[in-house]
């Protein structure tokens, strides 16, 4: 499956992402305030804005951004630069939740452009998402530590360090990183909302840790519905279902206009096999969805019909989809069409429907390569061409053309060699190892895989096929089991989940 880890390319997509990831609809303002002790009270290095009402403004969005409201907080960035026309750190906010990569770049832009104003600890910060964007993921390391060093009574410097190092898969570092933020300021919610995601998602995982961290967050906002999102997720990483969906309904209960609970209520009902009940859930979280969440929010709908057994569904849902999303209204259709298309495509590269994939890929290209055109970053054209290389040595590499597919692999070690990103070439490893395993060369395949982004679900399951096939099958049945343990709707896992279970012994 595509893993698009390039911070560069990964900002393309971040636009569909920022509006439904996290954001747990509009509330009532009233009494807002009280959730300041938790949020955007814990900064405590300079934010520089000579405009009271800026500061307000950006101080309302901090914690709107602190409690999963992105478009709420990306409206609040967006006073506070109105307010304050040279306030570089509210404009690295209106980026870091754009709506559109045209809005995460002008902003990012105008960050830099005034951040000769702003304080060093405010510059630190926007250099951080200016290398993340240039896919120099040491250098963005670099910041984050000079960072802590320069301010280490900041919770916030902490947790800026934490995301880097998280981007890095240095995860114990990490985790040490929120630990000091959270010895400053032990009840800030973001820091316990971030190490308990970590601990679901990053290696190594511990649920325990992670429900805990969760449960903390909960209870200081029990009427946020984004924390009651967060034990959903933990419980849900413990295999616990309808604990989850208990949350994710609660959630919902305390802010109906949320659409990322309908969502999650709908990966819950997937999980369970309702799949009648999750389409449901999918069409009410798009019919209350803002900005892109209504066609962000459309493959999940088409994943049911992946879980259910009929791929060839979910292909036509997609398409559907790419058809009509620029009479929704969304604020960058071209992302979401990129999205569908890339699901298409993998969806139709695992089950051999190369029809479907070359059409995918014909409509796909041009928009990647419009997207590198608008980013107006090298890095980032770079992870679009690398990403074009990678689908197309993938479908390759299907239909037994290993020589092309060698090629486009070669390609990706080319285009992405200037990068200072250690994880740079996971995905020329893990076409190498499509290329090795599906000529049965299984030692080979897994030395790949095994360099791959293994947090994938679908990558994994690919290391646990070579593995099988190379004659461990204990190895390769640990494998299968921690891939069918995974409860996160991810549409490569939709791919190999019951074969997973089947693999691994049967269904949970």
């Amino acid at each position: 499956m595509l893993r698009v880890s390039h911070p560069a390319a990964r900002a393309a997509l971040a636009v569909v992402l920022a509006s439904c990831a996290w954001y747990a609809g509009v509330a009532a303002q009233d009494g807002r305030s009280a959730l300041n002790a938790i949020t955007s009270d814990l900064i405590k290095h300079p934010i520089t804005t000579s405009s009271p009402a800026a500061r307000n403004q950006y101080l309302e969005g901090q914690r709107e951004l602190d409690l999963g409201r992105f478009i709420d907080a990306n409206t609040h960035f967006k006073a506070a630069v109105a307010a304050d026309p040279n306030f570089a750190f509210a404009y690295v906010n209106v980026a870091n939740t754009a709506n559109s990569l045209d809005e995460f770049k002008t902003n990012l832009a105008l960050a830099e452009q005034h951040a000769a104003g702003a304080s060093e600890a405010e510059r630190l910060q926007i250099q951080m998402v200016r290398k993340g964007y240039d896919n120099d993921l040491q250098g963005q390391l670099a910041l984050g530590q000079q960072l802590v060093q320069k301010y280490p009574d900041s919770p916030r410097s902490w947790l800026a360090l934490a995301g880097a190092q998280i981007a890095l898969n240095k995860n114990a570092d990490a985790r040490a990183s929120i630990t000091k933020a959270l010895a400053i300021a032990p009840k800030m919610y973001a820091a316990h909302a971030t190490v308990g995601n970590d601990y679901i998602f990053g290696e190594p995982r511990d649920f325990t840790k992670a429900l805990a961290h969760m449960q903390d967050a909960e209870a200081l906002a029990p009427n946020e519905s984004n924390a009651h999102l967060l034990v959903g997720d933990a419980y849900r990483a413990q295999r616990n279902l309808q604990k989850a969906r208990d949350e994710y309904a609660r959630g919902h209960e305390l802010d109906p206009k949320s659409g990322v609970l309908l969502v999650k209520l709908g990966h819950a009902d997937t999980f369970l096999g309702n799949y009648v009940a999750a389409r449901a859930d999918y069409d009410s979280a798009m019919a209350v969805g803002r900005a892109n969440e209504k066609a962000a929010y459309a493959p999940f709908r088409a994943y049911v019909s992946v879980y259910a057994g009929d791929p060839a569904a979910a292909i036509t849902e997609l398409n559907d989809l790419v058809a009509s999303v620029d009479g929704m209204g969304v604020p960058d259709p071209k992302a979401n069409k990129v999205a569908a298309l890339t699901n298409v495509v993998v969806i139709a590269t695992h089950t051999k429907n190369r029809a479907a994939a070359e059409q995918a890929l014909k409509q796909l290209e041009p928009l990647l390569m419009q997207q590198a055109d608008e980013g107006g970053n090298p890095a980032f054209k770079r992870g679009q061409q690398a990403q074009i290389a990678y689908l197309e040595g993938w479908t390759a590499a299907r239909r037994g053309d290993y020589t092309a597919a060698q090629k486009q692999a070669d390609r990706i070690n080319e285009l992405l060699a200037p990068d200072a990103n250690p994880r740079k070439l996971e995905p020329m490893h893990q076409l190498e190892g499509f290329i090795a395993l599906y000529q049965s060369k299984y030692p080979d395949a897994a030395a790949h895989f095994r360099q791959g982004n293994l947090l994938d679900p679908y990558i994994k399951y690919q290391l646990a096929v070579a593995t099988e096939g190379g004659g461990d099958a204990a190895q390769a049945k640990k494998l299968f089991r921690e891939i069918a343990d995974y409860n996160f709707n991810a549409l490569g896992f939709a791919l190999v989940r019951k074969d997973a279970q089947q693999k691994a012994g049967g269904t949970l």
